[in-house]
């Protein structure tokens, strides 16, 4: 300590700044003659606020020594600096016990950055020997101390005005789930190959140069994969094919939870990230784009005992994580990240609620899909507790109770919860997935849950509404969906871990070649798949899903688990958008399809009865004779027709829709049940047909009363 007093004893910049004892504000808060400055820490006996001229500088400024009388409130120390302005550099140092075994690893030689920061300069560099707490040349490891100072790290919080910010008006979409088409994107990964054309790939301004495309397509919101701060270079491993070093490139070990990250703005990372978001989230919102945010609270970039201190380790370790209770120097890991953030102590869990607030107040967030969200519901001693989580604060907290709130309802520590979760959230319907995929491979015995997966998933979100399921085929985590046709197997083998990582029940089918062929029977099939995927999820009851260049076929060469490439593996190849027209095409006509009919977007579950007096059920099932579906274990097709009439909204009748999905090797001659009130059925969709037959613009009346579905296809009517 000593030592470090001596460094510290000629600040860089002899300009007195006048202080006051400031106010219990957790983070930065400016106002006209200064900065409220405040920090938690039960724990710690010292906390010491730094101010930095430069986010380059290596020696701040100024730097105050916090009073543990006059400068705390219980547990927030807390300055006021006047004079100090937006766009100040200032950083924390917290002095403590550091004693791993008790949990406790403070470290004042350590530069840390504020839990509540709303921009951070630089990139944290995980090689930085400076950056860690321990000595990692003792063999003591983590038991020993570091003293090497952090200080010449870029990495500085930035002071943030947001008042100086014009919104013109800009407010949240809320599109209603009914009604909502979710795209999940990677930024950078959207535009950053040359072929995507546009003049700042790999930013947000780079997806407003592509907005045509999102228009055209037809989606209602873009789900972006995570865009708090987190560190590119976190991953140490090297690509044994080519020897380059492999990055963190999909984002999910944040290290801020109120800071965009700068790694997506074309600037200096000096602030200007937090209006170059805030700027590209009006003009989603002018073009009709709701923005949701997927979200990672389960922990941080962080790691484990033998990772990083930069910031909540270095604050209270023992507050924020969640620790093994018989040794705390080691970390609960339900996140298979390294470590777990306490979500449900009293402390973390405000930290997440005000992170939340401030994207939906500050960012004009639409909404959010939480990584993990298990994790949330999971008490300190790990088990759940569901209504009684944070989970339930979330979903009724006064400001976030209407946006929309998205979980994936598992994670890493074998926690499964999906339709578990309490009224307000939807999820990601993992069941859905494995369902569709299966059958279409043409697996025995999915058929009857493929009609409760249809229909909404009654039996998972019964106490909710058909939109609390979120239906996805592909996702960030597994194949592409032209992958998902072309390969057997997982390709991982350039992340660098023998290919052990990544999912290994992915129910895909190659179609007789792994990877690429130029058989032209093959890739006629392998896309005739891709349009039954596509079908089969429009005409389901539930919010849909897709994943970025699905709508064009874009590939991963196999890799189920892409998230440490940044290169033509992961890129947007967009020349595809014209070689692969005939499946955008198809997609877009879907998502319109889908758009045009209310009876594909019912607020309310079907009941199998006909309360509207005209013949038929709100839905009824059928096989090759009608209302005899085949639900035998051998079973590969099945019919459905779901009745025009809404007997809970009469304002959302609609045409009767029947479609038939065969995925048998052979032709199958369906017997079209008679159309409801003396209307004919016009055959809208037939994938087995090519472009652009496949989807008639102008629909075709049949008048036979069979129809021969051809194998592997989706058949789509329309009564009129």
């Amino acid at each position: 300590m000593k030592e470090y007093e001596i460094y510290y004893e000629n600040p860089s910049s002899d300009q007195e700044l006048e202080t006051l004892p400031g106010r219990p504000i957790l983070g930065a808060t400016p106002d006209p003659g200064g900065v409220n400055f405040g920090l938690f820490s039960r724990n710690a006996t010292q906390v010491y606020l730094e101010l930095y001229q430069n986010y380059y500088d290596e020696k701040p400024s100024h730097r105050f020594k916090l009073d543990p009388i006059k400068n705390k409130t219980g547990d927030i120390w807390h300055i006021y600096v006047k004079g100090v302005k937006h766009g100040q550099f200032y950083a924390w140092r917290v002095d403590g016990p550091y004693n791993p075994i008790a949990g406790h690893r403070f470290n004042v030689y350590k530069m840390l950055a504020d839990p509540y920061a709303k921009a951070i300069s630089g990139s944290f560099n995980w090689d930085e020997e400076a950056v860690y707490g321990y000595d990692r040349n003792s063999p003591l490891k983590d038991l020993s101390f570091s003293t090497i100072d952090s200080g010449k790290s870029p990495t500085k919080c930035i002071v943030i005005d947001e008042s100086v910010y014009d919104w013109e008006d800009d407010t949240l979409l809320h599109t209603p789930w009914k009604d909502t088409v979710i795209y999940e994107m990677h930024v950078r990964l959207f535009t950053m190959s040359p072929t995507s054309g546009v003049q700042h790939p790999g930013t947000f301004i780079g997806i407003l140069e592509k907005l045509d495309h999102l228009k055209e397509l037809g989606i209602t919101a873009v789900e972006l994969m995570p865009i708090f701060e987190f560190n590119p270079g976190a991953n140490t491993r090297r690509n044994p094919i080519t020897g380059e070093r492999l990055k963190d490139v999909w984002g999910y070990n944040p290290l801020a939870f109120f800071a965009v990250t700068g790694n997506y703005s074309p600037g200096l990372r000096l602030g200007e990230q937090v209006f170059v978001f805030k700027d590209f989230v009006k003009e989603m919102h002018r073009n009709g784009i709701e923005v949701i945010l997927d979200v990672v609270y389960n922990h941080t970039g962080e790691g484990n005992e033998l990772g990083p201190t930069l910031s909540f380790r270095g604050i209270d370790n023992s507050i924020y994580y969640m620790l093994v209770p018989d040794n705390k120097r080691y970390y609960l890991n339900y996140s298979g990240c390294g470590n777990t953030l306490n979500c449900n102590h009293p402390v973390v869990k405000q930290m997440i609620l005000d992170s939340l607030r401030y994207w939906v107040t500050e960012m004009h967030v639409d909404g959010f899909r939480f990584d993990l969200a298990a994790v949330l519901g999971r008490a300190p001693d790990g088990t759940w507790i569901g209504d009684l989580s944070l989970l339930k604060d979330i979903s009724e907290d006064p400001i976030l109770h209407d946006v929309k709130l998205i979980a994936e309802g598992w994670d890493a520590a074998g926690g499964y919860f999906v339709g578990a979760f309490p009224e307000g959230w939807a999820e990601w319907n993992g069941k859905f997935r494995d369902a569709v995929r299966r059958f279409v491979r043409g697996d025995y015995g999915v058929v009857p849950e493929l009609a409760t997966r249809i229909a909404g998933s009654q039996d998972i979100y019964g106490g909710r509404t058909p939109q609390a399921s979120v239906n996805f085929i592909t996702s960030h985590d597994g194949f592409t969906l032209w992958d998902l046709v072309s390969y057997n197997r997982k390709h991982n083998e350039a992340n660098g871990e023998d290919n052990r990582d990544g999912m290994d029940e992915n129910f895909s089918w190659n179609h007789g070649v792994e990877g690429d062929t130029d058989d032209p029977e093959i890739i006629r099939l392998r896309k005739r798949q891709i349009k039954n995927f596509i079908a089969i999820l429009m005409v389901s009851q539930g919010t849909p899903m897709i994943l970025m260049g699905d709508e064009f076929c874009r590939t991963q060469k196999g890799n189920n688990n892409a998230y440490c490439q940044d290169n033509e593996i992961t890129w947007v190849d967009w020349t595809f958008k014209e070689k692969h027209s005939d499946i955008f095409r198809f997609f877009k006509k879907m998502i319109a399809f889908r758009k045009a009919h209310p009876a594909l977007r019912r607020k309310h579950f079907f009941t199998g009865l006909d309360y509207t007096g005209d013949g038929i059920p709100d839905i009824s099932w059928h096989g090759v004779k009608p209302f005899q579906p085949d639900f035998s274990y051998y079973s590969r097709s099945l019919a459905f027709m779901i009745s025009g009439k809404d007997c809970y909204d009469a304002s959302s009748c609609d045409t009767d829709i029947y479609v038939i999905m065969n995925e048998w090797i052979e032709p199958l001659q369906f017997e079209l049940p008679k159309p409801p009130n003396t209307k004919n059925w016009y055959r809208v969709v037939d994938t087995f047909y090519e472009s652009p037959e496949d989807f008639l613009d102008v629909p075709k009346i049949v008048k036979k009363k069979t129809y021969k579905v051809m194998p592997r296809s989706v058949v789509i009517f329309i009564g009129r």
